[in-house]
């Protein structure tokens, strides 16, 4: 994300984009949240934490949710390091894509095939939904063995409000070069989504 603005703000874009990083500490304590733990969202909605490692997400829905509320968005874009089931899936050559709206996903979609950021789409549907439904709260914070990035995506699909286009970009996967064969960079992370994002505003969404 910081790149991404970065390299808007190099080229001076003529594009109002806003960038947020949920920046948290995330290490054992005595106070720290236990499986079984009901956690009230920035939202209001409550989660009841069964897998403590699933915490990012925790974090990503309250900046979901801080972003729509200060500057009311046409269209977001997440990315994030979310889950093991997304390398599972696709390996590392490709990043999962998960959207509530075709047009945003074709048009990422394409950014990534012409910025070399590639994108793999995912579904999101109501049968997924009910895998993390919750008796005791408004959902839990993971759905089970199966579908874990599906799952992990409509989890923060209930962060986003009615007419708000989002895709949430998985990208476990690919954010580090681990052999050290990446064309553009050296071993380590690789700034993946930068210059999908780059490409993608200027594509479609920059004035003269």
């Amino acid at each position: 994300v910081a790149g991404a603005m970065k390299a808007r703000a190099g080229r001076k874009a003529k594009a109002y984009v806003v960038g947020v990083c949920g920046l948290v500490e995330n290490m054992p304590d005595g106070n720290a949240q236990r499986p079984g733990d009901i956690v009230t969202s920035m939202s209001g909605q409550t989660i009841e934490v069964l897998n403590t490692d699933a915490e990012g997400r925790l974090v990503l829905c309250d900046a979901l949710h801080w972003v729509q509320e200060k500057y009311n968005p046409e269209y977001i874009v997440d990315l994030a390091t979310l889950t093991g089931a997304i390398i599972v899936s696709l390996g590392s050559e490709y990043a999962g894509l998960f959207s509530n709206s075709d047009e945003l996903a074709d048009k990422l979609t394409a950014a990534g095939k012409a910025s070399g950021d590639p994108l793999w789409r995912f579904p999101l549907s109501k049968a997924y939904d009910k895998m993390i439904d919750s008796p005791i709260a408004d959902m839990k914070n993971i759905g089970g063995k199966g579908a874990g990035s599906i799952t992990a995506a409509q989890f923060l699909g209930r962060f986003i409000k009615d007419g708000v286009k989002w895709a949430h970009l998985d990208i476990a996967g690919v954010a580090w070069d681990k052999k050290g064969t990446n064309p553009i960079c050296p071993k380590g992370a690789v700034g993946f989504g930068v210059r999908l994002l780059n490409q993608f505003v200027k594509d479609h969404y920059e004035s003269n």
